[in-house]
């Protein structure tokens, strides 16, 4: 059997057609989402975005192709020169970027916008894999601890400089790869810790009552406890760095711009402002809501007819899937996200070079982070802070942002017979 037959059988198709599968569906919805009965205007048209999303499909596939006629071993070579260059367009970002919404997160060519923010989440994982290949790197250390915590954060910093919360917040999902790669688990207790301690601090209104609940919490452990002195001043520590804490939280809240203090208000009360702040969450869960069981039928959607949903061919795209498909087709497209991450666990797992699994977990974890933020959000589970959904939303940067992520690591999986030969 000749090589190039060899390298085309060890290509992972299934992945492939799921991920084709997510494109063609989320093209029809944008389509869907941009309909306008009386213009009458065709899903090929250029001049709407369901035609320029076919454009961009196109230039995905042309980078498809050019990620899997390239050398594999390009990608774990130029890594960290990627890293820096992506380091570089999210610094000057802020500077020559066009402003949209106070955001200066985009460069804008002709017609068309590019985000570096998006492209940056391939490079850091890229650089990710390259950090933790090395057989000495151990995630039990704190060097090599801080060392990976250097590569995901200076993107973040970078990216809060134009700002934009919300893909900074996807750095995070790194968190998933490392805690498969060997990182504490405390740390993840403690994170989990404080992150239920800031939904407390930010869903009830007078922190008398955490107050309260923590000191009652201290007086339990000190008297299940051991009653040795350190033990108690520990105890006691530990209630006063929480109630400092959640006091924190509230100057910390109140300092950011009005629209996000608004976007986490409407989270824990989402009548407070239903004809306002509360608009588009409000009217994401009525289009959802009203599709059913079955739906109301492709461009048949009122509520996507009326633009009642602000950006639904991009943030909030599930909710025309919702209106149109109803439960069923939106359980079909939730299942199809979740196949392409148990399949990619399952690509992940049968590496054996460190690389390469190191960054198809950064893939997991990206995706996973995308899925779930971005459903959430549009049934109100989570503040709206601009997260698009994979392979669906319109957008020329997320789509390609995604496409080349996804299909570095289904080149690298195809190639996991010459990588292993390497490791010998």
């Amino acid at each position: 059997m000749r090589q190039e037959d060899l390298y085309i059988n060890k290509i992972d198709w299934l992945t492939i057609v799921i991920y084709a599968s997510l494109v063609i569906i989320g093209w029809f919805n944008i389509y869907a989402a941009v309909y306008d009965e009386q213009a009458a205007m065709s899903i090929f048209d250029f001049s709407i975005n369901s035609g320029k999303q076919l454009v961009w499909i196109g230039t995905a596939l042309l980078l498809i192709t050019l990620i899997m006629v390239a050398d594999y071993r390009l990608f774990e070579n130029l890594s960290l020169v990627l890293y820096g260059i992506f380091l570089v367009f999210l610094l000057i970002t802020p500077f020559f970027g066009k402003e949209i919404n106070g955001q200066r997160a985009w460069f804008e060519i002709g017609a068309f916008r590019l985000q570096p923010a998006e492209f940056a989440k391939f490079a850091t994982a890229l650089a990710l894999a390259k950090l933790m290949e090395r057989p000495t790197f151990d995630l039990g250390q704190t060097k090599h601890q801080l060392q990976a915590l250097l590569v995901i954060m200076l993107p973040v910093a970078l990216i809060m400089l134009q700002p934009d919360t919300g893909t900074a917040m996807v750095y995070t999902a790194f968190f998933i790869m490392l805690y498969r790669e060997g990182m504490p688990q405390h740390y993840y207790v403690i994170g989990l810790s404080f992150i239920t301690i800031s939904l407390l601090a930010l869903g009830i209104e007078n922190n008398l009552y955490i107050v309260v609940g923590v000191a009652v919490l201290v007086l339990i452990l000190i008297m299940l406890g051991k009653k040795k002195l350190g033990r108690i001043i520990g105890f006691i520590s530990l209630g006063l760095i929480i109630i400092g804490y959640t006091y924190s939280l509230d100057y910390v809240v109140s300092k950011l711009p009005e629209h996000q203090q608004n976007r986490i208000m409407v989270l824990f009360n989402p009548d407070l402002d239903p004809l306002g702040v509360g608009w588009n969450v409000t009217q994401s869960k009525i289009a959802i809501g009203s599709g059913g069981l079955m739906g109301k039928g492709y461009l048949e959607g009122t509520q996507t007819k009326f633009d009642f949903v602000p950006e639904q061919h991009t943030d909030f795209i599930f909710c025309t899937l919702g209106e149109e498909f109803g439960w069923l087709g939106s359980l079909v497209v939730i299942i199809l996200f979740c196949a392409l991450l148990i399949r990619l666990v399952f690509l992940a797992e049968r590496q054996k070079n460190r690389f390469s699994r190191v960054y198809g977990y950064c893939v997991i974890s990206i995706l996973l982070f995308h899925f779930m933020i971005n459903i959430a959000m549009t049934i109100g589970l989570f503040p709206v802070v601009g997260i698009p959904l994979p392979f669906f939303s319109y957008g020329g940067s997320s789509l390609w942002s995604f496409t080349i992520l996804l299909f570095i690591f289904i080149k690298l999986d195809s190639h996991r017979i010459q990588l292993l030969g390497r490791m010998g």
